[in-house]
């Protein structure tokens, strides 16, 4: 593998947009996969790498009374009609669990003593005994009720909208006196106090280790505020620091996309944390209620389900077991997301068993292309249905769903970003619109949407808690449309709820054969693939600009944004986007927008750090991005224009919501494209590459992709050989336990 054709890193280039440069070059590639890259942390608020709202991921109710301060202007806040929505959705589907009367289907909270319940795990994850012995079997499905039918519009159902939470002066006061005495930093007390409540002070001396339950806080810190409290009493064996730490652990690997860890994982951190007896520490969490056990893939002979690979589409195939089978993982949880991943399951499943086939033949006919046929014929005759494909594909479940709407049917197709409305046009909403109520059909007075189909765009990056509200926010028969592009970066938030939906195969998948045209469609199918091929771009729409360290490769983003691509390609400053590995280092976001508001919009940032007609880029709540303008500052805040749509960031969101962004990583800016991009890619970026990382940032560019080329073999051996980190979730075996793998197959062509 050769590096990118037509550059030597580490040679200086001629103005690589000019108009006598030489056409664009290409890249190379590996196995198809999605994860996590440095600049991804879930939970954060603008900058994905700290936020005192982060909590294990993006989406729920999880801000708290963080999200519900961030105020859309002349209206009520989306944050916070997004958050009461979520809360009355969640209690819901709590009633719904409580109502069966039986364990959680596919896993539950163990019970008996503590000692019994640590012999149970050990002896299934080692074999000796059958899962059966200790695990509950699934609860059964729900009945299957008769579908939507096409109505007059529902009223919506107002939202109720919930008061930013106020901590109190006095628990705040009290809270700092014990961190004081601790040696605790005095900027921790609001914080504190947000997270553990008005008791928080009596907590923090009965149990200190509860500190770690705090964002930011690391278990040292709160292992030397224990002992400033406890003295001699403190011992790295307490039974409430091992129960702290095995909370802690799952929070963190949450940030990293897991919804739960295997037990054996969870000891080996333990042990890396000190802890005397990883066993019996587990042993008391686990006791205390603070984790789930869970044995998920298990048939109901208690046997192991056979291993699967993958079809020509990505979608697993079984093949036979070779060898001795591997003894299926015990998975350690937070309820959390045990709730969500179960209730999500159990939703798919409802919609599944739901709807009612029907026939679209002639609306099949009258598509404007094969693949649009196959996808109207597949919604026609299932409840769930799967669609893969680029940018060019997203045609097709438009097309779906216009044509569900000419038959008569409620139909909505939603994003995941205003940025994508763009792309669409007048009448698509967004994931978080709809579930607020500010978007779409609104409710009905049973609280499920007023809709008989619903289109899902930009799937990859749904998370679990957010894929689980809108599913039980689905009436019985609707018909439920996944689609995206499985060769993006997965979501912010805990889950992988497409690539488990997939791998399920529950449910047909029709793979879209409409391609991405252009030069950038076949630099970006390529990748795809594993090829980081060369590509002739007669009209510059791929150029390479290699550079020899960090410095210049800043030096040629400015360049690139300010002068060339205006004035090579015709793309203005204010639709270029710049996107790079991660937000610190020397050609990180920061340092990049540094750069360019000097060039591009210079000023004191006499409002916050911030000027009007600065782009930023604004978190509402910790995973999701909004990109804008600021256009003036009030008393009350920040007034900024958010794809046009008017937003107000308060005065005290303002430093932990807004960034400028003018550079965005590749996480913050995935379900987004812009007429030209600059991926930047400096020497240090190298390893924060991979093939989804890569796949994400260069196909974000609609007109025009620059590539500032610093990393050498490294871009080429991350496209070929890099799959992101997998992750650990439980979806997948949920569904199969109450779907039957296979069924379902994708309608013909």
């Amino acid at each position: 593998m050769t590096a990118l054709p037509g550059a030597s890193p580490g040679t200086p280039a001629e103005d690589p947009a000019s108009e006598d440069s030489g056409p664009g070059t290409s890249v190379t590639a590996g196995e198809d996969g999605t994860g996590t890259a440095p600049d991804q942390v879930s939970g954060e608020a603008a900058d994905g790498e700290t936020g005192p709202s982060a909590d294990g991921g993006a989406g729920g109710d999880a801000t708290g009374g963080a999200a519900a301060g961030a105020a859309g202007g002349g209206g009520s806040s989306e944050a916070q009609a997004e958050l009461a929505a979520q809360r009355e959705l969640r209690s819901r589907i709590e009633r719904r669990k409580a109502e069966k009367g039986g364990p959680i289907a596919a896993g539950a909270k163990l019970s008996g003593t503590a000692a019994d319940l640590l012999a149970a795990v050990r002896a299934v994850e080692s074999g000796d005994k059958p899962s059966d012995a200790f695990f509950e079997t699934a609860a059964a499905p729900r009945t299957p009720a008769p579908t939507s039918v096409a109505g007059p519009e529902r009223p919506r159902v107002p939202t109720p909208e919930p008061a930013r939470r106020q901590v109190d002066p006095g628990t705040v006061a009290a809270v700092l006196e014990v961190l004081v005495s601790g040696g605790a930093p005095e900027g921790l007390a609001a914080r504190v106090a947000g997270v553990l409540g008005e008791q928080a002070a009596d907590a923090l001396r009965e149990d200190p280790w509860r500190l770690l339950a705090v964002p930011g806080v690391q278990p040292e810190q709160a292992d030397g505020f224990a002992r400033a409290l406890l003295g001699e009493e403190c011992r790295p064996d307490d039974g409430r620091r091992a129960t702290a730490l095995v909370t802690w652990l799952l929070e963190h690997a949450a940030l990293r996309g897991h919804t739960a860890m295997e037990s054996a994982a969870v000891r080996t951190a333990l042990a890396g944390r000190s802890v005397p007896d990883p066993d019996e520490a587990l042993q008391h969490a686990i006791a205390e209620g603070a984790v789930l056990v869970f044995q998920d893939g298990v048939d109901a002979a208690g046997e192991p389900e056979e291993a699967e690979g993958p079809d020509e589409h990505g979608v697993p195939e079984p093949e036979e077991a070779s060898g001795p089978e591997e003894p299926v993982p015990v998975l350690l949880g937070l309820d959390r997301y045990a709730l969500a991943e179960e209730s999500l399951a159990d939703g798919l499943a409802r919609l599944v068993k739901t709807a009612q086939p029907a026939s679209w033949e002639d609306a099949a006919g009258a598509a404007g292309s094969p693949s649009a046929a196959e996808l109207i014929r597949a919604a026609a005759a299932h409840g769930l249905v799967a669609h893969t494909g680029g940018e060019a594909a997203r045609a097709e479940p438009a097309a779906l769903v216009e044509a569900a709407r000419a038959l008569g049917l409620r139909t909505v197709l939603a994003v995941h970003h205003e940025n994508g409305r763009r792309r669409l046009g007048a009448g698509t909403v967004t994931v978080q619109g709809l579930l607020s109520g500010t978007e779409g059909p609104g409710r009905d007075e049973d609280g499920t949407l007023a809709v008989d189909l619903l289109a899902v765009l930009d799937s990859p990056q749904l998370d679990v808690e957010t894929a689980a509200v809108l599913v039980e926010s689905l009436p019985d028969g609707c018909r439920l449309v996944l689609g995206g592009d499985p060769g993006v970066l997965w979501s912010a938030g805990a889950g992988r709820v497409f690539a488990d939906v997939l791998a399920a195969r529950v449910c047909p998948v029709v793979a879209s054969r409409t391609p991405d045209p252009g030069p950038l469609g076949e630099l970006v199918s390529g990748i795809g693939i594993g090829e980081l091929t060369r590509v002739e771009a007669p009209g510059k729409e791929v150029v390479i600009v290699p550079v020899r360290d960090a410095g210049e490769a800043v030096h040629r983003t400015v360049q690139l944004v300010a002068d060339s691509v205006p004035r090579a390609i015709g793309v203005p400053s204010a639709d270029t986007q710049v996107i790079t590995v991660g937000h610190g280092g020397s050609a990180g976001t920061r340092a990049l927008n540094a750069a360019l508001k000097e060039r591009l919009n210079p000023g004191p940032g006499r409002f916050g750090g911030f000027d009007p007609a600065d782009r930023v880029a604004y978190a509402p709540a910790p995973g999701r991005t909004l990109t804008g303008t600021v256009v003036s500052a009030e008393a009350e805040g920040l007034r900024v224009d958010c794809e046009g749509t008017a937003v107000l960031v308060p005065k005290d969101r303002v430093e932990s919501t807004l960034r400028h962004g003018w550079a965005l990583t590749a996480h913050q800016a995935a379900g987004m494209r812009w007429p030209a991009v600059v991926v930047v890619l400096p020497g240090d970026a190298a390893q924060g590459l991979s093939r989804p990382w890569v796949y994400t940032a260069f196909s974000r560019g609609e007109r025009h992709l620059s590539v500032v080329h610093g990393v050498e073999q490294a871009l080429p051996r991350a496209v070929a050989e890099i799959a992101s980190e997998d992750r650990t979730t439980r979806l997948r075996s949920l569904l199969e336990g109450l779907l039957a793998p296979g069924e379902a197959e994708a309608a013909p062509a």
